[in-house]
């Protein structure tokens, strides 16, 4: 089945483009696709799961269909055909010295 995966920011850069398309198996999860990205792509390896593969990293941001996969079942998220991944860098800031 074919999904749309959609990188922000950082993210972004590491995969040189902001969407595109993938193949993945029938019974494919989330955490297999954030797998399949930290193998296929270097600046993002270490970067969107645990070490054990067990979790997304924390403050990584993992929407499926605009809905965060924290609400659903995480990694283990189920994908179907035609499905949106969208993938957001944790994100960085405060204030600056003029906030104060």
């Amino acid at each position: 089945m074919e999904l749309t995966l959609r990188f922000f920011a950082t993210f972004r850069d590491a995969v040189g483009e902001k969407e595109r398309t993938h193949t993945v198996d029938a019974d494919a999860t989330v955490g297999d696709v954030l797998a399949d990205l930290e193998t296929t792509y270097d600046g993002l390896d270490g970067h969107l799961l645990s070490e054990d593969g067990t979790a997304v990293r924390q403050q990584l941001s993992v929407l499926k269909n605009g809905r965060d996969i924290t609400h659903m079942a995480g990694p283990d998220t189920e994908l179907e055909d035609s499905d949106v991944l969208s993938i957001f860098p944790p994100v960085a800031g405060g204030c600056l010295d003029h906030c104060r």
